[in-house]
C-alpha cells in the first residue's frame, strides 16, 4: 500500500507545494541565449491569447501564426483564445503549479508581476533584447522585425519590473470619452476639446433635471437615461487621484490610495449617483449600450472598444431599432487641470514562460517579436482603437494612409474607431502608468470597488457619509489583502488567490483527507484480518 500511495501523496504535496510558492516572491535566473538557433530540430509552442469575439482579431492571430509557420516550419504554434485576461491570469497562476505555462501568454504588467512570485516562471528579456543575432532588428531573424529603438519606448518601459524587462508590449490603448454631442447641444451647452470634470458633471446633473413627473426625461425624450456611464472605474480612480496628484502607490509597493482626496471624490461621486447623473458599466450595463440609444450622454471606456461606440458602429449589442442618430463625439477623459492632461497608457503586452529548454524558449521569442511585426501590428490596430506599438508600423505609409481615410466607411475606416486611436497617438507624452509590483493587480482592483460600492449604497438608499466610507476602507483593505489599518498606509501583499487556484487548493485539501481516510480504513481492515487470523490460529 504504501508503494501505491507514495506517487499520488507526492504529485499532490507537488502541486500543493507550487501553488502557495506562487505567492512569495523568487528571484529569476537570467535567460542565456543560444549561440545558434537549432533548426535541425522541431518545436510545438503555445499561444494564449485574448479577442473580444472579434473574429477579425482570431484571424490575423491565426494568419499570423501561418506567415510565421512558413518562415520557420520546424516550430507549430497552437493557439488557445480567451474573452478575458482575468480568465487568461487565473488559467496561468494554476499551471505555474503543474509546469504547464503556455510558452507565450498575452498578458498585463501587473498579471506578471504575481508570475514572478514563482521561481523562474517568466524569461527575462534583457539578454535576449540585447542579442545582436537573434533580438529586436536581429542579422538572424528571418523576418523585417522593428529594431529596438523602433519600439515605443514608453511602451518598452512598461514592460520593465524590478529592473528587469519581462514583457514586451503588443497593443496600446488609451481611455477615451465618446459623446453625444447632440444632446450636449441640446441642453445648451458648447462641447470644449478636453473636458473637465465639472463639466461633465454640470451636464450630467442638467439632464438627470429634466425628468418629469410621467418618468420621462425632456433631455432624450425617453424614461431612462443615465448621462454618465464608466466602464472601468478602477480607471477612474486612479486617473483622478493622478490629475490631483494624490496618492495610490509608490513604485515600491506602499500602498497610498486609502487617503482624504480619495474619500473626497468618493463623497463627489455618490452625490452624483444620488441626483441621478452617475452610474457604473457593473451597476447598470455597458456604456456603448446606453449611448447608441441615446440614453447615456457621457459614456467612458477604452479606445480599444471604439467600434461599439456612436450611432453608426459596425459592433452593437442592441437592436437596430432602438438606436438613436447623433453625433458622436471623441474626447480625452475628463480632466482636472485640461492644460496638462493626463490619462492612463494600457493595453496587452506579451512574455515568455521559462522551460527546461533553451532552444524552445528561443522559438518562443522568435515568434513573440514576430507579433511586433508591421504586417501583425496594423492589421490588429485596424480592428479596433488600438496604437501600434513599434514607430515602425506608426510611420508606415500603409498606417498612415489607414489613418487619413477616416469616415471613408463605417467598418474598417469607422470615424469614431479613428479617432480614439489618433487621440492616443497625440497624447503619448501625456500618458502614464502605474507602479507594477506583487500586489498592484489586487491595489487596481480595490481602487475601482470603493467606486462601485459607494455606488451601490446610495442606490440602496445608504448614508455615505465619513463613518461608511471609514469602513469602506477596512473593508476593502481586508477583501484585498493590502495591510495596514491606517487610511494612508500599508504595504500591498500578495492578494487574494484567484478562484481557480483556491477551488485547486480546496481540491487537494479534499484529495488529502481522503486519502487519510483510505488508509484508516485499510488499517483498520488489516488490523481486523490480523487479529481474527492470530484468534483462529490459536483456535485451530
Amino acid at each position: 500500500m504504501k508503494r501505491k500511495l507514495a506517487p499520488a501523496a507526492a504529485l499532490l504535496a507537488a502541486a500543493l507545494l507550487g501553488l502557495t510558492a506562487c505567492h512569495g516572491q523568487r528571484e529569476q535566473a537570467a535567460f542565456t541565449v543560444p549561440a545558434q538557433f537549432d533548426e535541425s530540430r522541431d518545436y510545438e509552442i503555445t499561444f494564449w491569447a485574448k479577442n473580444d469575439t472579434n473574429m477579425a482579431q482570431t484571424n490575423i492571430y491565426k494568419q499570423a501564426i501561418e506567415d510565421f509557420q512558413t518562415l520557420y516550419p520546424n516550430i507549430t504554434v497552437t493557439l488557445r483564445l480567451y474573452t478575458d485576461y482575468g480568465d487568461i491570469y487565473n488559467d496561468v497562476i494554476t499551471n505555474i503549479a503543474t509546469a504547464t505555462t503556455p510558452n507565450v501568454c498575452i498578458t498585463y504588467p501587473d498579471h506578471i508581476a504575481t508570475y514572478l512570485t514563482g521561481d523562474n516562471v517568466v524569461v527575462p528579456l534583457d539578454d535576449l533584447l540585447a542579442d545582436e543575432a537573434y533580438g529586436p532588428g536581429g542579422s538572424e531573424l528571418r523576418f523585417d522585425g522593428p529594431a529596438r529603438d523602433e519600439i515605443v519606448p514608453q511602451f518598452l518601459e512598461e514592460g520593465r519590473l524590478n529592473g528587469h524587462y519581462y514583457a514586451l508590449p503588443y497593443m496600446r490603448s488609451t481611455e477615451a470619452c465618446y459623446v453625444n454631442k447632440t444632446m450636449v447641444e441640446q441642453l445648451g451647452y458648447t462641447l470644449p476639446d478636453v473636458l473637465t470634470w465639472d463639466f461633465i458633471w454640470e451636464v450630467s446633473e442638467a439632464a438627470a433635471a429634466t425628468k418629469g413627473a410621467d418618468g420621462v426625461f425632456a433631455a432624450n425624450g425617453q424614461k431612462v437615461l443615465l448621462p454618465f456611464i464608466y466602464k472601468s472605474t478602477d480607471n477612474m480612480m486612479i486617473q483622478m487621484l493622478r490629475q490631483l496628484d494624490a496618492g495610490y502607490s509608490s513604485a515600491a509597493g506602499d500602498i497610498q490610495l486609502f487617503n482624504d482626496t480619495t474619500a473626497q471624490l468618493l463623497h463627489g461621486i455618490a452625490a452624483h449617483t444620488a441626483s441621478g447623473a452617475f452610474s457604473t458599466f457593473k451597476i447598470s450595463g455597458y456604456p456603448a449600450n446606453f449611448l447608441n440609444a441615446g440614453q447615456c450622454i457621457f459614456a467612458v471606456d477604452s479606445t480599444a472598444g471604439a467600434t461599439w461606440m456612436g450611432s453608426d458602429a459596425p459592433l452593437v449589442d442592441i437592436d437596430p431599432d432602438e438606436i438613436v442618430q447623433f453625433e458622436t463625439a471623441v474626447r480625452p477623459v475628463p480632466q482636472f487641470d485640461p492644460e496638462h492632461p493626463q490619462m492612463i497608457s494600457q493595453g496587452p503586452s506579451v512574455c515568455i514562460f521559462n522551460k527546461d529548454d533553451p532552444q524552445e524558449v528561443l522559438a518562443s521569442w522568435l515568434f513573440a517579436q514576430y507579433l511586433l511585426t508591421n504586417d501583425v501590428q496594423i492589421a490588429y490596430s485596424q480592428t479596433e482603437g488600438y496604437v501600434p506599438v513599434t514607430v515602425k508600423a506608426q510611420n508606415d505609409p500603409v498606417y498612415q494612409d489607414y489613418l487619413s481615410r477616416a469616415g471613408a466607411d463605417d467598418d474598417e475606416h469607422y470615424r469614431v474607431k479613428i479617432e480614439a486611436a489618433q487621440l492616443l497617438l497625440d497624447n503619448l507624452e501625456n500618458t502614464f502608468i502605474t507602479p507594477v509590483f506583487n500586489g498592484s493587480a489586487s491595489l487596481r482592483d480595490a481602487a475601482g470597488q470603493l467606486i462601485e460600492d459607494v455606488t451601490k449604497a446610495v442606490r440602496r438608499k445608504q448614508t455615505v457619509d465619513d463613518a461608511f466610507i471609514e469602513q469602506l476602507y477596512t473593508d476593502t483593505q481586508a477583501l484585498y489583502h493590502l495591510g495596514g489599518s491606517a487610511p494612508a498606509g500599508g504595504k500591498a501583499d500578495l492578494g487574494p488567490l484567484p478562484a481557480t487556484a483556491r477551488v485547486l487548493l480546496g481540491a487537494l485539501a479534499a484529495a488529502w483527507v481522503g486519502i487519510g481516510l483510505y488508509v484508516c480504513i485499510r488499517w483498520a481492515k488489516s488490523s481486523k484480518t490480523v487479529t481474527k487470523a492470530r484468534k483462529n490460529g490459536a483456535n485451530g
